[in-house]
């Protein structure tokens, strides 16, 4: 008896990358209508925040290492969770934090001692209901697939890839609306990139 095989759909790559602009853009699109005030909210919070934590795993935590970098630049005083350097976050602070299910037990873990110690919470999360969502101050609900959910209709994309891209996104904005509120020119902010490279 012969096994049936199906041969798997070729997809080139410029096709693959049409496809998850074309989700970038619905994602952006529905971020722009449905959660303006919300957009605007976070980056009021880290505009006036002592100091600035970010937050998350894998690629979303990378996403995240992005912002951070980029808030560094226009001279916010940023740490990444989990360094060596970073210090105790402390009332005055702000985490801005990243979770598409807004279950990962760590991250999780992280917003309730922050939120305990009076710290506000930026989340990005797919769920608004999830813990994380519950504990933020502002949520931002990324309209993307998360990590468990194979073949949906949210996104064609493999275990998250959408919502992570999305933090890269909102993370960008951010930095953008704060660089232009601050008056400071390229030049400016250039010096604080780093030399050791």
């Amino acid at each position: 008896m012969n096994a049936t095989t199906t041969t798997p759909a070729r997809v080139s790559a410029a096709d693959a990358l049409s496809a998850i602009l074309s989700e970038n853009v619905h994602v952006v699109d529905q971020l722009r209508d449905a959660s303006p005030a919300m957009l605007d909210a976070a980056a009021e919070r880290l505009q006036r925040a002592e100091r600035i934590f970010v937050l998350g795993a894998g690629r979303s935590g990378l996403a995240l290492r992005m912002t951070a970098m980029r808030l560094m630049h226009l001279g916010l005083e940023v740490h990444v969770v989990g360094e060596v350097t970073t210090p105790a976050i402390a009332d005055g602070d702000v985490l801005l934090v990243a979770s598409g299910s807004g279950t990962t037990g760590a991250i999780v873990r992280a917003a309730e001692t922050a939120s305990a110690l009076g710290v506000e919470i930026v989340a990005l999360t797919t769920d608004a209901d999830s813990p994380l969502g519950r504990l933020a101050e502002v949520t931002l609900v990324i309209p993307a697939a998360a990590k468990q959910d194979h073949g949906g209709p949210l996104s064609v994309q493999y275990s998250g890839g959408l919502f992570e891209q999305s933090v890269l996104f909102v993370g960008d904005a951010l930095f953008h609306t704060l660089w232009k509120a601050s008056g400071a020119t390229a030049e400016e902010l250039w010096p604080r990139h780093a030399n050791l490279e």
